[in-house]
Formats: structure tokens, sequence, C-alpha cells
């Protein structure tokens, strides 16, 4: 990544490579985050370094939790 891009913008061969921890699910870039293509969970993207931890994941929509995610995926 070069000194003028954005600073949110993971680089792209990089995002390829990138699998959600926990679906083991590639990633979309979404603005600010990384989303899970299975479950959705989005993963923040602070100074265009993707933080891969569950728990600093924000869940999706219609989702209380972590654990009623894991139900619903069967995991």
């Amino acid at each position: 990544m070069n000194q003028t891009s954005n600073p949110h913008t993971v680089d792209p061969e990089l995002l390829e490579m990138l699998r959600c921890p926990l679906t083991r699910s590639r990633l979309r870039a979404e603005g600010d985050f990384l989303v899970a293509e299975v479950g959705g969970l989005s993963y923040p993207v602070r100074d265009g370094i993707p933080v891969m931890l569950i728990e600093e994941a924000r869940l999706p929509a219609g989702v209380e939790s972590l654990d009623a995610l894991k139900a619903k995926l069967n995991l």
C-alpha cells in the first residue's frame, strides 16, 4: 500500500488471502469493515490494518450475540 492510498483500504492481494476466523469464508470490503460472506461478521479496518479478532467484529443486523450467530450457522 502506498502513502497516498486511503488508510482504510486493504490491499487487494491481502484481502484475497484473508478469511473469517469463525466461518473461514471470504471477506468483502464495505467501508471501514471487512464483511464475511458467510455469517456477516464485520471486522474493522484500522489504519489500513484488518483487525481479525472475533471479539472485535460487529455482529450482523438481527443477531444479538456471537453464540446466537454460531447456533444459526451450526458452528
